[in-house]
């Protein structure tokens, strides 16, 4: 029987090398073709592909056995799961009303509120401020319940009487403050950046610590170009992608 064929990976000595290797056969697994082969190579080979030991190895294949991406048999060897591939991801786009409806599909819990000190980083966003209002939320597909990203909004705290808390579970942010609350937005800012989770967004999440995530900063802005909103979101790296379109005029 012919074995799936993962990609190689050059490992950096200053991270585990079961981590390293449990997401580079993870990525392997999530982007292979329909039609290879669903039974992995033996634990030697693939610690000779990768060049760990066999303990490494071992533990790495625990790490996704855990995550039900493989299966593995006594005597009959280490297989994928069928159902183990990547979904099809969900794109950001450029305006404000696709970011609106960006968060269709999904559930939304609210997990914390209330006003805090301007945290330092986000002191220039809020000159001459002490304090801001602060919404954390995670959002979770609405048809499977897996988890796909957690938020954290700042925004100005003269604008937080006027959001009802119960409008955040059904809507984004840029939605209430767009519609309910009733500022005109003239523009959002968006930065993009890959980062590894951290223990909180492994928790929320349910993916490996320093697992890849997609981190993004929105600075939502009304028409005299002062920041409205801060938002802060932790997306899933294996669900998200980021699309800008430039128009040639």
């Amino acid at each position: 029987m012919t074995s799936f064929a993962p990609d190689s990976i050059v490992l950096n000595r200053k991270l585990p090398l079961w981590y390293q290797v449990s997401q580079s056969l993870r990525a392997s697994i999530l982007g292979r073709s329909p039609d290879d082969p669903l039974r992995l190579p033996t634990e030697e080979q693939l610690a000779g592909h990768y060049g760990v030991s066999v303990l490494t190895m071992r533990q790495a294949l625990k790490e996704l056995e855990d995550e039900g991406l493989i299966t593995r048999h006594r005597r009959r060897g280490t297989f994928i799961e069928p159902a183990a591939l990547r979904g099809a991801p969900v794109r950001l786009l450029g305006s404000v009303d696709a970011i609106v409806a960006q968060q269709s599909g999904m559930t939304t819990e609210l997990l914390d509120h209330g006003t805090v000190p301007v945290p330092g980083a986000l002191a220039e966003h809020f000159p001459g401020a002490g304090t801001v209002a602060t919404y954390h939320r995670l959002r979770c597909d609405e048809e499977t319940g897996e988890p796909t990203n957690h938020a954290r909004n700042y925004i100005r705290a003269d604008l937080a009487d006027r959001v009802d808390l119960a409008d955040l579970v059904r809507w984004p942010m840029t939605k209430v403050l767009r519609d309910v609350v009733g500022v005109r937005i003239s523009r959002i800012t968006d930065t993009v950046e890959a980062r590894l989770a951290d223990p909180e967004t492994a928790r929320l999440l349910q993916v490996p610590l320093l697992s890849p995530i997609l981190h993004y900063t929105g600075i939502t802005y009304d028409e005299d170009g002062r920041p409205l909103d801060v938002a802060v979101i932790h997306y899933r790296g294996d669900r998200f992608s980021f699309t800008v379109t430039l128009d040639a005029h």
